[in-house]
């Protein structure tokens, strides 16, 4: 694959980005894909390795050699076909995947890996900009039809694939845009939000219904507006022939310390989606805004990083990002090739400008007139895997607004009550991936799939699981599937 010296020969290439402190006045994307020269010099640093760990890495088993190859070759026709092969959406993994493909890349051993990710921006942008993305109805109709529950990755790769098969699928979406975590999840300085509009377009064409401010459970929990249709489970079981869910784990990890109560302390989803909604033209969008504010971000993670790029964009006074576990290493290459490594990863919110801190936790907030004006956290240390607090090492830093980022627990447990679906030990739809049955849940025709069914995670592995559902789907209502595993 590629050009044989060509991983001797040439260089990895970054994508280019906009200056830090010009995209800091805007929420656009500003990372620019590589030109087609560029990109066929990434394509020609695949190795043709006897046993590509990319694939493996990847949790939709992109064929990575193969279009790493055609891009080489500037065949970029079949370069789109055998990236849509195995991915739905590579407009949103080009954008926002952590590319565990490159970390298990066989360059990644002693050298810089494949721009993988690079590729696949360019592959997809380039199939959008030629035309060459087109809709795909079904030939003939099998008069099934299949209720998906939740529009983020996992819903709507589901529903894209079933529609493929000849079913009517009707999404429901609680918050009054579709795409679920998608949408209000990620800033539109990493995804710009015209890009799920374009393959909704496409999804229609196919065939999938959406409802937009429809709640399929007890309650409209994080509902985006007031104006929800709220719906009974069990009707909507028995009005179709299977029923996905497929919603976001929205559950968010507290942080019960003394003082939690004080005004100015949210949680991290309580905040981005709502410059999502400004970006897209909302009027009367509650008034929380890091301006003029000294922020302090807790919890290390992508959504931390979220909300330290916001937070620069509203021009806060000061933002600090605090982590519980101890500062990573910043190692070079891979140690422990081809799994995923724990490194030290700076996000392009970070170049922007934050005071980062690792093994700290947070004792207490304090303020006055009922709003948090300062943290007070301690050093920990970590000893065979158990914390424990550095004596003496209290300090306490300024914050006037403090967002809450320490992950996920669980998916709304409405949804599952309301089914009547069992939950495992995490709190998620219990629903196996092995053998017959694979994405059923207790319940009969109800399948669950994405972070619902595996909790906190990607949006490839979303996209992957939506995927593989959606066969379990066509097995169960016709026998047999030709959709791909």
């Amino acid at each position: 694959m590629g050009k044989i010296t060509g991983f001797l020969e040439y260089q990895r290439l970054q994508e280019a980005s906009e200056d830090k402190e010009s995209r800091k006045k805007h929420y656009r994307e500003f990372v620019l894909h590589l030109t087609d020269e560029e990109t066929s010099v990434q394509g020609a640093r695949c190795m043709d390795c006897g046993i590509p760990f990319c694939m493996s890495g990847c949790p939709v088993n992109n064929i990575i050699p193969d279009f790493n190859d055609l891009v080489y070759k500037q065949d970029w026709k079949n370069a789109i076909e055998t990236l849509h092969s195995t991915n739905n959406f590579p407009e949103f993994t080009g954008r926002v995947c952590p590319a565990p493909c490159e970390e298990a890349c066989t360059l990644r051993i002693n050298n810089d890996p494949v721009g993988i990710k690079s590729i696949e921006h360019a592959i997809i942008d380039k199939a959008w900009s030629e035309g060459w993305i087109k809709p795909q109805p079904a030939a003939v109709k099998s008069g099934k039809r299949i209720a998906v529950v939740g529009s983020g990755p996992a819903g709507l790769a589901c529903s894209q694939q079933l529609a493929r098969a000849g079913h009517d699928v009707v999404v429901f979406e609680k918050n009054d845009r579709m795409g679920g975590l998608l949408r209000y999840g990620i800033p539109d300085f990493k995804m710009e939000k015209w890009l799920i509009d374009r393959r909704l377009e496409q999804l229609g064409a196919e065939g999938v219904s959406f409802r937009t401010n429809h709640m399929v459970g007890q309650a409209a929990v994080g509902a985006g507006n007031a104006g929800v249709t709220m719906l009974d489970a069990a009707q909507v079981a028995a009005e179709f022939d299977a029923v996905v869910l497929s919603g976001g784990a929205e559950h968010a990890r507290d942080l019960p310390v003394p003082g939690r109560e004080l005004e100015g302390i949210y949680f991290a989803m309580d905040f981005l989606p709502l410059q999502n909604r400004r970006d897209a033209g909302d009027k009367n969008v509650a008034d929380l805004w890091a301006r003029g504010k000294h922020v302090v971000v807790i919890g290390g993670g992508d959504t931390g990083s979220d909300c330290v790029g916001t937070s620069n964009r509203h021009d806060a006074a000061s933002v600090t990002q605090f982590e519980l576990m101890p500062m990573p290493p910043d190692v070079d290459k891979n140690p422990v090739w081809p799994y995923w490594p724990q490194r030290l990863r700076n996000s392009s919110s970070h170049e922007e400008g934050a005071h980062r801190d690792w093994a700290v936790a947070t004792k207490r907030f304090e303020g006055s007139n009922g709003k948090v004006e300062k943290l007070i956290g301690v050093r920990v240390q970590w000893e065979n895997g158990k914390m424990q607090e550095v004596s003496g090492s209290e300090f306490e830093v300024k914050a006037d607004l403090v967002l809450l980022a320490m992950g996920f627990i669980s998916p709304t447990h409405s949804v599952l009550t309301s089914f009547n679906v069992d939950a495992d030990g995490r709190g998620n739809a219990k629903a196996t991936t092995d053998g017959n049955g694979c994405y059923t849940t207790s319940v009969p025709k109800i399948f669950a799939a994405g972070d619902m069914r595996r909790g906190q995670s990607l949006v490839v592995w979303a996209i992957r699981e939506g995927r593989q559902c959606a066969r379990a789907v066509d097995e169960f209502l016709m026998g047999s599937s030709t959709l791909p595993r």
